[in-house]
């Protein structure tokens, strides 16, 4: 058990060290950051939706950008539309599962806002037709994937595809990678600035 343990810790370990050394993936990080500040000084929000463990990881982006991240500051608009258990069971029995998110958008969203969709596979039902909404009103989308991208890959304005088709490291470094934006996000705005 010993050995299982520390082989977990090496891949999670080596899949950050091919991230911090991916140049492409880095500046891409830096790319969806600054279109997030702008979104957030033009008065606009962000909304965050995934399945599963994804839905934990957006309803953990959007508290940090609600509460804090570093430090105190006035609160920055996030949504995460998978936590309210009366839409979403109201849209999952009237429209269907694969709507829950797109209909939230619809009557949530506008255009300026920014959408985070988050699928270690990038073919989440949900997430695509969301995507799909977005496009239609106006909403830049950004898409949180593992190595493929999946059908997101060619919907998104953004596309961070971490480097892995292990579904447990993707999302260690989904975190990783929103605990990164979040702090350039909060420090450009409130803090010294880049």
């Amino acid at each position: 058990m010993n050995e299982f343990i520390k082989i977990q810790i090496n891949k999670s370990r080596d899949l950050k060290e091919a991230i911090l050394h991916n140049d492409d993936l880095i500046t891409l990080i830096q790319q969806v950051a600054h279109k997030i500040i702008e979104v957030y000084k033009n008065g606009n929000k962000t909304l965050i939706a995934g399945n599963g463990g994804s839905a934990a990881d957006a309803q953990h982006i959007a508290g940090e950008f609600v509460s804090r991240f570093y430090f105190d500051r006035p609160g920055l608009p996030s949504i995460a539309l998978t936590t309210d258990t009366s839409i979403l069971t109201a849209v999952g029995n009237d429209y269907g599962f694969e709507n829950l998110f797109a209909r939230q958008i619809q009557a949530n969203g506008i255009k300026g806002d920014l959408f985070i969709g988050i699928s270690t596979s990038g073919n989440s039902p949900n997430i695509i037709r969301a995507l799909e909404e977005c496009k239609r009103i106006g909403i830049t989308t950004v898409g949180f994937t593992g190595e493929t991208g999946g059908k997101m890959g060619e919907l998104c304005d953004y596309c961070i595809k971490v480097p892995s088709g292990e579904t447990p490291r993707i999302q260690e470094a989904h975190i990783m990678i929103g605990h990164i934006i979040c702090s350039v996000v909060e420090e450009a705005i409130f803090g010294r600035g880049f």
